[in-house]
């Protein structure tokens, strides 16, 4: 049986695919290709689709909305910030807030460490917006979020050798152990700082209740670590690890034989 009366009417209404976004439905911090959003338009035809991003609506929006449109009504899910901030069929489900649950004095903390670790940091290039709040999150940038598009990928390469994400995320784990926060690598540049169990399995806990036979989940950065891997690896999801787009394109077209 379709999971919810919304979808009753679609041949494959009991399965939902959610998908990351950089690095899976779009490149990293780039607009996704016409090709990928038709093919999501086909699966939809048959099939129920959302995306699960760690980054703000807008920002996934600049991603995703090639035509200026509203991307709530491209996807049945649309869950920013790991579904922190959730809307359904457009309308917006409840959301939750990372200052709340911090508390104002800690999060004063927080900034203070990172941002004196980051101006002892010495790499290559260092740009702007080293720290980025958002409503579920706080992400961290060691190069800054305004580098450029080659800046990024530069930085992804010497990170890879360097480690300069996973080795601030150590120092945040030792300042604070007891803070009961997940420390999670995404994209090219930064990581994400959340509650535990803020992570993008948050999303399900909005769409468990919907009855869904299937639940598949895409993304590029499932290994342990990566912010794909919690929600990936839950018992709840059917995991999908891919590469780029062009592997997200072709697992779709397996599965619902496009």
């Amino acid at each position: 049986m379709p999971a919810t009366a919304e979808f009753a009417s679609r041949p494959q209404g009991e399965i939902l695919c959610l998908f990351d976004v950089d690095g899976t439905l779009s490149p990293a911090r780039r607009t996704a290709s016409p090709a990928m959003l038709e093919v999501l338009k086909q699966v939809r035809q048959k099939a129920v689709i959302g995306f699960v991003g760690g980054s703000d609506l807008a920002k996934i929006t600049e991603q995703l909305a090639i035509h200026g449109q509203d991307i709530t009504g491209d996807f049945d899910y649309c869950f920013a910030e790991n579904g922190l901030t959730a809307i359904k069929l457009g309308k917006p489900l409840e959301s939750q807030s990372f200052i709340k649950y911090l508390g104002e004095d800690k999060y004063k903390q927080l900034v203070r460490f990172v941002l004196h670790h980051i101006a002892d940091l010495d790499i290559p290039i260092k740009r702007g917006t080293f720290m980025e709040f958002r409503n579920g999150m706080v992400n961290v940038s060691p190069i800054g979020r305004n580098a450029s598009v080659n800046e990024r990928d530069e930085f992804e390469k010497y990170d890879k050798e360097h480690k300069v994400r996973a080795k601030l995320i150590e120092a945040l784990k030792a300042e604070f152990p007891d803070w009961n926060l997940t420390y999670s690598i995404g994209g090219q540049i930064s990581f994400d700082v959340f509650p535990n169990g803020w992570d993008k399995r948050f999303a399900l806990g909005h769409v468990e209740a919907e009855g869904f036979n299937e639940i598949h989940f895409f993304g590029d950065k499932t290994f342990e670590g990566g912010n794909d891997y919690e929600i990936y690896e839950d018992p709840r999801t059917i995991g999908h690890a891919v590469t780029k787009p062009e592997d997200t394109q072709a697992e779709l077209k397996k599965l619902f034989n496009l």
